[in-house]
């Protein structure tokens, strides 16, 4: 039987949990986007119900829970959007740059980015925790707890700075970003 290199086998090991990541993440991203489609869907459905309901001379206020609804799909839509290259990046001045100080330029505005995504979903966490707190609800006919609408918010941002960090930790490696249109796609799937 031959000796086990610990070198190799310490390699192999962080291999297979960094896919194992990668896995999970894009796995979560997905569902992200999911979960931004299953809230698309469902303005549509309470407009047409409000529709419907016209015909039967009922009166039921969609313009509320479709607000609610667009707020959820903006926000879960944004880590998934991010990982699939949706979001507009405007390269025209680092394009120009050598690959190094690309580099640098583009760590500092993951960290930018990253920092401002972190912020707004911690304050968007305690939002709705105090909107919990409070019991507050919604000053509309169906009078909806404000923590739900604003938990679905914050878990889509929350989201989004995973996203980002994944996308720096990601560049740090020393990989070109996921989008960028300039990378080949064997640099653009290192590892996957």
């Amino acid at each position: 039987m031959r000796p086990i290199n610990p070198a190799l086998a310490a390699e192999v090991t962080t291999r297979g949990t960094f896919v194992m990541i990668r896995r999970i993440l894009d796995k979560l991203y997905a569902l992200s986007g999911f979960l931004a489609g299953l809230c698309l869907i469902g303005i549509g459905v309470t407009i047409v119900i409000q529709i419907v309901a016209r015909f039967f001379g009922k009166t039921v206020d969609s313009t509320e829970s479709a607000g609610l609804l667009l707020a959820a799909t903006t926000f879960f839509g944004l880590a998934h959007t991010f990982r699939e290259g949706g979001h507009v990046r405007i390269t025209l001045a680092i394009d120009a740059l050598s690959v190094r100080s690309r580099r640098i330029v583009e760590v500092f505005n993951f960290s930018i980015a990253a920092s401002a995504a972190c912020f707004l979903a911690w304050h968007l966490i305690g939002l709705a925790f105090q909107s919990y707190r409070y019991n507050d609800v919604s000053p509309g006919l169906l009078a909806i707890p404000f923590w739900i609408p604003q938990a679905a918010a914050a878990a889509g941002v929350c989201l989004f700075a995973i996203a980002i960090l994944d996308g720096l930790f990601w560049t740090l490696s020393g990989r070109p970003p996921r989008d960028d249109s300039n990378a080949t796609d064997l640099e653009k799937n290192h590892f996957e």
